[in-house]
């Protein structure tokens, strides 16, 4: 197994007023009220993984692949995986297990219906599997999911879980059953303090050539890794919310620098979905 077939791509896909961060704007009330770009942006991402040889993983939110299920089937038939994102981008820890369990099982049983694959893998919104939601890894291997990737092993406002593993691994959620875990990637910097690597934001504010660097090492050690983003981060366009200054750096900064960034990256090994990943490690 070479160290090319360790490096994994992967999208979420969901629009810019579904974004966390710009929620006190844009209530899922009024989600039908914005302009939808999220088609467009998406066939900037498989541009991308086209002109790159890559395939990747797109974990699709419901909410959107019920509106666009020809964008589901155009992912599907260029030879991605499909996986779920969760139905409303609601976060882990503001759903009971019920709600999550239907979210889930709602959002699986759409894709599948859509695309005509099996869905197996799923992504948190914001990365909320963490140590308070625990809870919900065994529901999802109720639910016939067979590998999760929504931890990231650093410490954030929201979401995040330091003393993660920063690997792929398998989780015993008991009662006989267990998953596989596909972390976000991290760099150890101090100790045992993570940063991240590149990817969803970061790929954006993390200096371009500190991720060059990381990506190149972890490509010559062998070592597994995703590298992530979200279409909406392809269009410098998109309407614009009077956040502050916070939100507006994360959220707004170098938009215009995502596609030629990624490109850079995809063109440093064979990116493959993330199923594909961990089947080659022997986790599913």
């Amino acid at each position: 197994m070479s160290a090319e077939t360790l490096a994994a791509f992967s999208a979420d896909v969901e629009d810019y007023f579904q974004v966390e961060a710009l929620r006190p704007f844009c209530p899922r009330s009024d989600w039908e009220t914005f302009e939808d770009r999220v088609v467009p942006n998406t066939e900037r991402v498989l541009s991308v993984l086209e002109r790159t040889g890559s395939r990747g993983t797109f974990f699709v939110l419901g909410w959107i692949a019920e509106r666009h299920p020809e964008l589901v089937r155009k992912i599907a038939d260029a030879g991605h995986e499909i996986a779920s994102h969760g139905f409303g981008h609601e976060l882990v820890y503001n759903l009971t297990p019920e709600e999550f369990r239907e979210d889930i099982r709602r959002t699986r049983e759409l894709l599948r219906s859509i695309s005509g694959h099996d869905v197996i893998g799923y992504r948190a919104p914001s990365y909320t599997i963490m140590k308070r939601t625990q809870w919900a890894l065994p529901i999802l291997a109720e639910e016939g999911y067979r590998y999760d990737s929504s931890v990231f092993p650093i410490a954030r406002r929201r979401y995040g879980d330091p003393d993660a593993p920063r690997w792929p691994h398998r989780v015993d959620v008991g009662g006989g059953m267990s998953l596989a875990e596909f972390p976000l990637p991290t760099n150890r910097i101090v100790g045992k303090l993570n940063a991240p690597t590149t990817g969803g934001a970061y790929l954006r504010l993390l200096p371009y050539r500190l991720q060059k660097r990381s990506v190149a090492r972890l490509v010559r050690n062998g070592r597994p890794f995703v590298v992530n983003v979200h279409p909406w981060e392809f269009d410098p366009e998109q309407p614009r919310f009077p956040v502050g200054a916070r939100t507006r750096w994360t959220h707004y900064h170098n938009l215009d620098q995502t596609e030629r960034r990624l490109e850079g990256l995809l063109g440093m090994a064979a990116y493959r979905p993330q199923a594909e990943v961990l089947a080659a490690m022997g986790l599913l």
